[in-house]
This record gives structure tokens, sequence and C-alpha cells, in this order.
């Protein structure tokens, strides 16, 4: 019956976070993209930017709303699942979750309104720095999100004191547990993960406008966006993932040994770097494969013969699954070179001039916007699968860390109850998403049209001679000429 609450406990957590995590990434990558198209608007003068800018405004919105929604009842899991786990971790989650809502939440939300209503409120210089300060505040956001997690993978800057009878991690260095050993790398791989997001969600869209053959005015200026940020990003993606490796390799060796399915180290031999292929347990090797021999000691070590710690080498008590983390894993790498290569193909086909005649790219850019997604997910998966039995790295076992009083009908009932919840949630943002992708930017008007500010209609309705009055009378000044 223990088992079985941790399994549900465990399971219900999944897919609260893989469910929330549908929407900061595209929050942190579209924002930054905004801030582009804001830039350009600003260095060319070009109305259409602007145009571009406020139809992802109203994406970003809705994304951000949804983002927030899911994060909130995300984070009530700790105090009712796992209060084990979260009287451990206290002080640590403490300092990160306040350090998140003064400088990232409150920033991004209070220059959201800015973003969404001052379009013609405010100069476009400052709704400039709207957009910037909002896509500041999303990614610091990320920011102490990842350095919590980062800390439960690789634990630094603290020190266990018993308290009541139970042991607590209490922090002795903030600036140690922020910069624990895994917490930069991890969050490179995130924003790089994020821009990806944006930049695909770009490119997808303005291909479909582009094949409909309408807004081929914005969908023109933002496919180079997208392409362009797709390309960097994810050439910057098997750097930043090859650096997190070496990270992983250093002080979570059964987690990589996981992901390579790297069972047992030959005497003389590198360990392989496995290309694809599936993993078998039992038989402790991986069955239709291709893998590049001493690979992944290379990679590591920088020598085809240099020895890594397999599975074999560890406690059997103290390994991961290996099926899970290992096709995760490799699915994150699959999809990432398959978004390099799309936008590589884009971003020479864009060079040529010939993009929009290339309507079976077009075509593929479409669907392509769900493989940041994918990846996003299969590297979550991977990671956090991947550090197990350990729900903090060799100090708290996951099944030690649940709550005591907590039935396993208690978590099925809350799984199915938030199942639904967010089912219906999902449906109502696709379908707001879809309404607003099929409506498309607004036409273009001119500047303020129809926003004039309070203080501009109360004087001109405060005029004797009301507002259209002045109107006629300041046309006929200039119609008589002298009068």
């Amino acid at each position: 019956m223990e088992l079985e609450v941790e399994v549900l406990a465990r399971v219900q957590f999944a897919l609260t976070v893989m469910f929330h995590y549908l929407f900061p990434p595209l929050s942190i990558g579209l924002g930054w993209l905004m801030v582009v198209l804001e830039g350009q608007r600003l260095r060319t003068g070009d109305p259409v930017y602007e145009r571009a800018a406020r139809f992802w405004t109203k994406i970003f919105a809705v994304n951000f709303a949804l983002g927030v929604a899911t994060g909130i009842v995300m984070e009530f899991q700790f105090g009712t699942n796992w209060a084990i786990y979260s009287r451990f971790v206290g002080d640590v989650f403490g300092s990160a979750l306040a350090a998140e809502g003064i400088f990232a939440f409150f920033l991004e939300s209070g220059f959201l309104a800015i973003l969404v209503f001052g379009w013609d409120r405010v100069s476009p210089r400052m709704h400039f720095f709207a957009t910037c300060m909002v896509a500041l505040g999303a990614t610091f956001s990320a920011v102490w999100i990842v350095v919590a997690n980062s800390w439960q993978q690789t634990p630094a800057g603290y020190h266990l004191v018993e308290h009541a009878g139970m042991m607590r991690a209490e922090i002795t260095d903030f600036w140690a547990m922020v910069f624990n050993p895994s917490s930069m790398h991890r969050l490179n791989h995130v924003f790089i993960g994020s821009m990806l997001t944006g930049a695909f969600a770009m490119t997808s869209i303005s291909a479909w406008y582009l094949l409909q053959g309408k807004h081929k005015d914005v969908a023109r200026r933002c496919m180079p966006v997208g392409l362009f940020a797709g390309l960097i990003f994810s050439l910057l993606a098997p750097v930043s993932g090859h650096f997190q490796a070496e990270t992983v390799a250093e002080t979570q060796p059964q987690k990589l040994a996981a992901f390579e399915g790297h069972f047992r180290q030959t005497e003389g031999e590198g360990a392989p770097l496995w290309l694809f292929g599936w993993p078998d347990t039992e038989a402790e090797t991986v069955r239709y494969g291709l893998a590049v021999p001493g690979g992944l000691s290379f990679l590591i070590h920088g020598d085809f013969n240099a020895p890594v710690p397999a599975l074999a080498d560890f406690p059997p008590e103290d390994l991961p699954p290996v099926v899970t983390p290992f096709v995760t894993y490799h699915l994150m790498v699959a999809v990432g070179m398959a978004m390099l290569g799309l936008s590589a193909v884009g971003v020479f086909f864009w060079w040529r001039g010939s993009l929009e005649q290339q309507r079976w790219l077009l075509g593929l850019l479409i669907p392509a916007v769900l493989l940041p997604y994918i990846g996003n997910q299969a590297g979550w998966i991977a990671a956090e699968v991947g550090r197990q039995p350990w729900i903090v790295w060799g100090m708290l076992r996951t099944g030690d860390a649940l709550s005591p009083s907590v039935t396993s009908g208690q978590v099925l009932g809350s799984i199915l109850m938030f199942g639904f919840v967010y089912l219906l949630l999902f449906a109502l943002y696709v379908y707001i998403l879809n309404d607003k992708i099929q409506h498309g930017p607004d036409a273009a008007e001119p500047a303020h049209a129809g926003h004039a500010g309070f203080l501009d209609t109360a004087a001109a309705f405060a005029d004797p001679a009301g507002p259209s009055m002045t109107s006629s009378r300041s046309g006929n000044v200039g119609s008589d000429g002298g009068a």
C-alpha cells in the first residue's frame, strides 16, 4: 500500500508539472522574440513590426495566464503529498521561491499591464522597456525554480540540523546554494529550450499564414526572426548539453550511466556512445542500437579509452531505472537535431529569397512547433527519473519523503479531479489560441485612432461646442485661409 501511495504521488506530481511546463517555455521564448520585434519597430519605424508585436502580445497573455494558474496548483502538492520532503527542504525552497516572487513575478506581472494595454497610452520606447521587463521577469522566474530544482540534484551551501526529531537542511551560504554545481548549466539548457519553443511557435504560425496567403506582411517579418532564433539556439543546445553532461558525470554518475545504457565497464575499453537503441536491463545490454565505440569516454574525458563509471559499479538500491531515462534522453537529442536541420534549411531558403516557394518546407514547419515541447518534456523526464531513488541526491530518498497521513485513495481522487480540470483548461486554451491565430494580426490603423486618452476625451467634451463642432471649426479655419 505504501508503494502505491508513492507511485500515485509521483504520477500526480509528474502530470501537474508536465502540464505546467507547457506554458513557461513559450512565455520566456516569446517574450524575448517580442523584444526583437519591438526593437525592429523602433529601429526602422516600420508599422508592420508593431502589428506583429501586438499579435504576439495577445498570444503571450493567454499563455501567461495558464502558466500562472497551473504553477500555483503544482506547488500545493509539496504540503499535501510530500510533507517530509517539504520539512527537509523548506529553508532552501522558501528562500528560492521568495526570491522568485520578489524579483520575478512582481516584475513580470507589474509590467504586463503596460505590455498588454499600453500600446496607445505610453510612448513606443516605454512600451519597448515594458516588454523587456516582462521578458526579464519571465526569465528570472525560471532562474529561481531551476536553482531550487538543481539544489535537489547537487546540494551545496547547507548543513543538516535536527528539528522536532527530524532532519532539516538549512542554508549556510545563500550564494553557494544559488550557484550549486549544476544550476547554471541547467539554467542555460532551460533557457535554450524556451527560446526554441518561442522560435518554432513563431515560424509555425508564420508558415501557416504564408501557405494560406494571408497576413503575409506580418509573416514575412516574423519568419526570419523565428528561423534565426531557431538556428542559433539549436546550435547552442548541444554545447550546453555537453557541459551539463560533464557535470552529471562528476556529480551524478549513475544518472549518466542510465542515460547512455552503460551497464558494465569493459577493462581496457572506453564507454560507448549509443546513438539509438533499447536497453535490456536483464541482459545488461542495449539492443537494436548503433553506438560509437569509446564515444562517451571521449566526450567526458577527451580520451576514447578512459573509463566511465557504469551501473554495475554502484549498489543496486542506489540505481535509477534505465529504460525511461535512456529513451527520453535520446528522444531529446533526436528532437534537437531535427530542430537544427529544419532551422538551417529554412534559413538557407530565406537567404536565397525562395522560402515562400518551398511549400513542402512551410508544411513541415507548421507541425514542427511540437518539437520543442517534446524535447522539453523528454529532457525533464530524463533528468527527474534519472535521479531516482533520491528526491534530494544522497540525502533523502523519494519513498521517505511522503506525507505519512495521505492515503492512496486521496491521491487517486485528486489526480482524477485535477485531470478533469486540466482537460477543460487545455481545451479552453486551445480554443482561445486557435481563435486568435485564425483572426490574425489586426489591420493597420492610424496611430492612436480610437484610443484618445481620458484627459483628451474629457477636454473635448468640456468644450462648449462639443467634440464634433470643435473638429468642424478647426477645418473651417483652414479652408477660410485667414479667417
